[in-house]
């Protein structure tokens, strides 16, 4: 049954492409198969390096010595007293699990990080190929590399520069051993185009950032020359790895976020490693792949065309990384360039609540660009804390604390790059991505946050990390996740769930003859994507008002239309949502509510209330009469129901309102959210 599954979602996939794009696709296949005889295998490396591969060592330096290599821009001695206390903390603290060995990698805890296994999955307990050429492995396929993204995360050693920052700060030796030891594991037991490691530029690219940001924690460390630019091996794997960005990279359908961590990648060896004849080349066409994709991969107005959140962040720090390596080294990226990315960390700033948390939007799996913090630091703040020593602060952003992060870039750069017209208010409608927010002020009353999307489906022609939620709402009173988006929780393997989590009824919107607004032909590919047309945003004084309409439900018989306002009510501190639906069709409403929110239905009204969270409270909702409303939590039979998921491989069971009847022609359907501090509960007929 796989064999036929297989080839038609590569059928449906090829669907996606353009002539262009099959044409370099076509390349690349005919340049992987040729590849396969410069393949190293670890029985070769285990017996020195290969005559080829040794003789490339030798040229690192453009044919000098090993003494003549020199690593590019390192931290002034002082930079490390410029780590606030609690950053310090944090991260000696997390070191001293990692040297007893104990990670928590995407939900999963850890505890062989010692000596771990390169190619183990813990969560399926099977083995990624480690000795088959790397193409000819199917990292889609769980039964050949189990949990591909468990196997590949701790491979993008973010463990080791989180040890390398605690050794800077600290001067810990088995910190510097620790690394010294792994390092030489991973370089010989991974050798060229062996194994699983070798299938995802992505991974080569983030990992190449690792190893310069673990070099230059080192630089104080007696061994670092032995263990890198002394090291044949080290020299070779770091070469390897950007053959590999300059032959391959993500092309067309998928130049989306992986394009920009290769090119980061790239630009990020090729100037704090310049070993190698091609250095200037290889940073030279990163640069301006960079620079194109970057524009490309970002609304002018900052936000990521992925429309994904963790994705907004991920870009955001890859471009940040390699602007300060350019930087550093002496070749900075253009001003156009370092505008956009000064759009996005303002665009982030915008977006978070009172409580720094971010939109929940479209897949998220906590990609990090440069891990120098504890491991559970928060990232968007930590993004903040980078673009405030980048570019400065502007008066509206919320308040973050510098980190250890953005102290060794501000060490290492120096002064604030300026950028001209930048945003003299915190916006709140982002008309190029179609989000908006209505937000209550600061003040004694606990925020009231509602982000409306009103945006496109996703980026590119598989809209890899889309998910099918136009007009969805995620509404949060004081940080609390009221109105949820449920959430990611899986890429590869478990299909029924991958579908859940991305389908119309697993958001806060309309689901029409049951189906999903948007078609899905995989786990990372749409054939068929809702377009949205906003209709009006208004804020005047005490009301903020927002509206959009879809056509994902125009090929049914009769086509339907789904157009959606929400209305913020400052004064009254309750969210109105009105659901205008035409075409005879049964129709499902989700509302989605946040893990901590209990509820009590009775009929069509919900008491909800979340007495333990940091900032309890409570709501009524009134939802529409016109509709049979019933309640679900952590259901799997008949069908996935209720579930949140707060990080990948992670979820939890959560209540869903759920709203089913049928239109006839057309109906107005009315949600009305009142936020009190105390609502009096009723006795109701369900209770979860």
């Amino acid at each position: 049954m796989q064999a036929p599954s297989r080839l038609s979602w590569y059928v449906r996939r090829l669907g996606r492409m353009s002539p262009a794009e099959l044409a370099w696709r076509a390349r690349d296949e005919a340049r992987q198969a040729a590849w396969a005889r410069r393949q190293v295998s670890r029985a070769q490396l285990a017996a020195g390096l290969p005559p080829t591969a040794a003789a490339g060592s030798a040229r690192a330096a453009g044919g000098g010595p090993p003494g003549g290599r020199r690593f590019g821009a390192v931290l002034p001695p002082d930079a490390a007293a410029a780590v606030p206390a609690e950053a310090r903390t944090g991260i000696i603290a997390a070191a001293g699990r990692l040297l007893a060995g104990q990670w928590e990698v995407l939900g999963v805890e850890r505890t062989d990080l010692i000596s771990p296994d390169w190619f183990a999955d813990p969560v399926t307990g099977r083995s990624a190929p480690a000795d088959r050429y790397a193409f000819r492995i199917n990292h889609r396929s769980e039964e050949q590399t189990g949990n591909v993204k468990q196997v590949w995360e701790i491979s993008r050693l973010h463990h080791l520069t989180l040890l390398a920052m605690a050794w800077y700060l600290t001067g810990d030796d088995r910190c510097a051993g620790r690394i010294d030891e792994q390092l030489r594991s991973w370089w010989q037991d991974n050798p060229f185009l062996s194994g699983v490691h070798w299938t995802s530029g992505i991974e080569i690219g983030i990992r190449l950032i690792s190893l310069t940001w673990i070099r230059r924690l080192l630089d104080g460390w007696p061994g670092v020359g032995e263990l890198f630019e002394d090291n044949d091996l080290a020299v070779q794997q770091i070469r390897w790895h950007q053959e590999y960005l300059a032959a391959f990279r993500s092309r067309g359908s998928s130049a989306n976020n992986h394009v920009i961590a290769e090119a980061a990648g790239q630009l990020a060896a090729s100037c704090a490693f310049p070993w190698y004849p091609e250095s200037d080349r290889w940073r030279q066409a990163a640069a301006s792949l960079l620079e194109q994709e970057l524009v490309r991969n970002t609304f002018p107005s900052g936000i990521g065309r992925e429309l994904a959140s963790d994705y907004h962040a991920f870009v955001a720090e890859l471009g940040l990384v390699a602007a300060i390596e350019a930087d550093a080294s002496g070749h900075p990226l253009s001003r156009p360039v370092l505008a956009r990315l000064c759009a996005m960390v303002d665009s982030a700033a915008a977006l978070l609540d009172d409580t720094l948390r971010p939109p929940r939007q479209g897949d998220g799996d906590e990609g990090r660009a440069l891990l120098l913090d504890a491991p559970d630091h928060p990232a968007w703040p930590s993004l903040l804390a980078l673009g405030e020593s980048l570019f400065g602060a502007l008066p509206w952003w919320p308040k973050v604390l510098p980190d250890a992060r953005s102290a060794a870039v501000s060490a290492l750069t120096g002064p604030a790059w300026p950028v001209d017209d930048r945003p003299e208010q915190r916006p709140a409608h982002f008309a190029d991505a179609g989000l908006t927010l209505l937000r209550t002020a600061s003040g004694d009353e606990p925020e009231i946050w509602c982000r409306c999307d009103g945006g496109p489906h996703g980026y590119l022609s598989i809209a890899a990390h889309a998910h099918a939620d136009a007009l969805s709402v995620e509404v949060r009173c004081g940080g609390v996740d009221i109105l949820a988006d449920p959430g990611t929780y899986c890429y590869h393997g478990e299909p029924e769930w991958r579908s859940y989590f991305r389908s119309t009824l697993g958001h806060n919107t309309v689901e029409i003859a049951g189906q999903s607004q948007s078609a899905e032909g995989g786990p990372f590919l749409w054939l068929q994507q809702a377009q949205t047309r906003q209709l009006g945003v208004a804020d005047a004084g005490e009301t903020a008002r927002w509206s959009a309409e879809h056509d994902g439900y125009a090929s049914l018989t009769p086509p339907a239309r789904h157009c959606r306002s929400v209305e913020l009510d400052r004064s009254a501190r309750s969210v109105t949502i009105l659901d205008e639906i035409t075409g005879s069709h049964d129709v499902r409403v989700a509302f989605h509510l946040g893990p901590a929110v209990t509820a009590e239905l009775s009929g069509h009204t919900a008491e909800l209330a979340w007495p333990d969270a940091a900032g309890p409270g409570r709501a009524r909702f009134t939802l529409p009469r016109e509709l049979r409303w019933s309640l679900h939590r952590g259901e799997t039979d008949p069908v996935i129901a209720g579930w949140y998921s707060a990080g990948l491989g992670q979820r939890e069971p959560a209540i869903t309102l759920i709203g089913t009847g049928r239109v006839d022609m057309s109906a107005s359907l009315r949600s009305c959210l009142e936020f009190a501090q105390a609502v009096p509960l009723s006795t109701g007929d369900e209770r979860h």
